[in-house]
């Protein structure tokens, strides 16, 4: 720990505590923790960074929270997130989501139905890079699965849930992959690589208690499933460009081309439509853009407010070790998961604060991007107000807490990533990393 750490001010961080009881207070109240608008919340806890540091002009703090929303890396972020957005909804508007999950079930053996349910999430989640467009994918065929078969449908609904955070968590495209990556100033495959190692055991462990606990019953899938596989190759062109190490803005960019050429040959759009399909998946993020715009300049603020530098020095004061320093790390990101119910503002809100956490114990960057990723993504897998686990459950009519105990990957996840850090895996070389500029 470095000696000359300012303690910094820890009346700075006021703005966060205000956020999360506008946040949460809102959700106890009203209880529906979605009820509040996230970007209002936000932006009147930005406005209460502005009383701080009344010796400086407002022009002043104004300068300093527009350097912060338009930080080279915020900007870059925003734009991924456009593009990913667009290519999303051009792929699912011109059949893609439909062929994926129907040529899955029509190579599926009918005694592993839900633990290929689970298969086809991780594939559609890693393709789509959406939890929630994979949940609104498969949870109604799961129903079907589970009304014919008898397998409870709590079960079943973990499993979707559970493939869903799969992808969420190690897709190029996932707007939480992307945010870690930015932060902390990594390669979007580096971290795959360092993440999906951390995480393939939760997987596979996954389906084996799937398979046993589903063994007992008898599924029969007489269905004809109909598929394109034209329609498949851009989710495959996109994913092995981003494991080759494809420009990310020539992947996306290259691959919403790519899915626009094969919408228009197979008739699923004409060039309006796909058109239509390229705003209407960029006015998707819109929101989420906004968001980060505002977290960035607001954090900018309460460091220059002297908060950062205390979180640093509360947090680094207790830490004696590496190791101790990645708990932090995810001890940092899980609370504000648990606070917020949304991984990518988790990600971009205890980002700026992991990567100096990361410098000053030299944590490689993109085992800190795999850390933030995989613990948020834990969290948001589990929580009972999440909107993956009320969209999962609203659909069957029960209640979040009834799918709980059936969120073995989830869990699993978590178990892994506090057993990497333990066990201190994977094992990574220095010398291979290309770094980025960071937010922090």
């Amino acid at each position: 720990m470095r000696k000359d750490l300012n303690k910094g001010n820890p009346w700075a961080l006021l703005p966060i505590g205000i956020f999360l009881l506008l946040f949460m207070g809102t959700g106890v109240v009203t209880g529906d923790f979605y009820s509040m608008p996230v970007l209002v919340a936000f932006i009147i806890s930005a406005a209460v960074a502005f009383l701080f540091n009344t010796k400086e002009s407002f022009n002043k703090k104004l300068d300093i929270f527009c350097k912060g929303a338009g930080n080279s890396n915020i900007i870059l972020m925003i734009v991924i997130f456009l593009l990913a957005g667009s290519f999303g909804n051009v792929t699912k508007s011109m059949g893609g989501v439909e062929s994926v999950v129907n040529l899955s079930l029509s190579v599926l053996p009918a005694n592993l139905v839900v633990v290929g349910l689970f298969v086809i999430g991780c594939f559609i989640s890693i393709s789509m890079g959406t939890s929630m467009g994979t949940i609104a994918a498969i949870a109604p065929i799961g129903l079907g699965i589970s009304e014919t078969t008898g397998i409870p449908v709590a079960l079943v609904l973990g499993a979707v849930v559970g493939g869903a955070m799969f992808g969420d968590n190690l897709s190029m495209i996932s707007d939480t992959t992307i945010a870690a990556v930015r932060i902390q100033g990594c390669e979007l495959k580096d971290k795959f690589k360092v993440n999906f190692l951390i995480v393939l055991p939760a997987a596979i462990i996954t389906m084996i208690i799937l398979g046993i606990s589903t063994a007992g019953y008898d599924v029969v899938l007489n269905e004809s499933y109909n598929y394109e596989i034209i329609k498949i190759v851009p989710y495959l062109g996109v994913l092995i460009g981003a494991l080759v190490g494809v420009n990310v803005f020539a992947l996306l960019g290259g691959g919403v081309i790519f899915a626009v050429t094969i919408g228009i040959i197979t008739n699923s759009f004409d060039i309006l439509g796909a058109l239509t399909s390229i705003a209407d998946g960029m006015a998707g993020m819109q929101e989420l853009a906004m968001i980060s715009l505002v977290i960035g300049g607001m954090v900018e603020l309460i460091k220059f407010n002297g908060g950062i530098d205390f979180l640093l020095h509360f947090i680094t004061s207790r830490i004696k070790s590496k190791k101790g320093a990645e708990f932090g790390i995810a001890a940092l990101v899980s609370v504000v998961d648990m606070c917020t119910a949304n991984n990518t503002i988790a990600i971009v809100m205890a980002g700026p604060l992991a990567k100096d956490i990361a410098d000053e114990y030299e944590i490689d960057p993109r085992r800190t991007a795999s850390l933030l990723d995989i613990f948020s993504a834990c969290w948001q897998g589990i929580l009972p107000y999440g909107a993956q686990l009320l969209t999962a459950a609203g659909l069957a009519a029960i209640s979040p807490v009834e799918v709980i105990k059936y969120l073995h990957y989830p869990i699993l996840m978590g178990i892994c990533g506090i057993l990497a850090i333990v066990l201190g895996i994977p094992k990574l070389s220095r010398g291979k990393i290309k770094k980025h500029k960071n937010v922090a």
